[in-house]
Formats: C-alpha cells, structure tokens, sequence
C-alpha cells in the first residue's frame, strides 16, 4: 500500500477545525505517505487552512511525504495548486500516482550507488 488516504467529507469550519485535526494526525506514520482527501467537502471555512499547517508541521516532523486532494469548495481559498503553499492535487489517483513517481526517481538515483558498493 503506497499511502494513507484519510478522507473528510462535509462542512470544515471552526466549530469542527480541532476535531478534524486531532482524526488526521492519528494517520501521521512515519513510514507511510498521507493524502487528504477533501473531495468531498461541501463548505470549507478559512479555519481549515490551520488543517494544512497542522498536517505539515505533523509531517515534516515524521518526514513523511503528504498531499491534499481538493475540490472547487477548498481550492477557492487555496488558489491555483501551482500556486499553493501545499501539496496539492484533482484526484486520489494522481495523489497516488505522484508518490509512486516519487518513489520510483527515489530509486534511480540509489540503484548506481548500490551496483558501485557490490
């Protein structure tokens, strides 16, 4: 299994923000890539960009590589995802895709170094 897909659907606002946050870290693996699906969100209020600085600070600490999937509702505040200040990406299959890339570059550049060793 290539990653943790943690999946959100509905409203993220201030009420549920901390909530959220405190489910999502639970994923953080140290050994394991995480992507946020927010497909399925209906409403996401500013409050939920603290979901992002949470999740990166939670990752970068476990150097585990993550992703946020979004959709028009959460793109709004994000802006164009070349622009975002995260990771981000249209579907849970390019999320995947993109880290299997990531994977397989990883291992291209070790292979000369193993065959030098041997």
């Amino acid at each position: 299994h290539l990653a943790t897909v943690v999946t959100i659907s509905g409203e993220i606002d201030a009420v549920n923000v901390e909530q959220i946050g405190e489910h999502i870290r639970r994923f953080v693996l140290s050994d394991n890539p995480v992507v946020l699906d927010l497909n399925a969100v209906t409403h996401f209020s500013s409050a939920g960009i603290s979901l992002f600085c949470v999740l990166d600070e939670e990752c970068r600490g476990a150097g585990v590589e993550w992703m946020i999937v979004t959709n028009p509702v959460v793109g709004m505040l994000l802006g164009e995802p070349a622009e975002a200040p995260y990771p981000v990406t249209g579907s849970v299959h390019e999320a995947l895709r993109y880290l299997a890339d990531g994977i397989n570059r990883r291992r291209q550049l070790v292979l000369p170094l193993v065959k030098k060793s041997a």
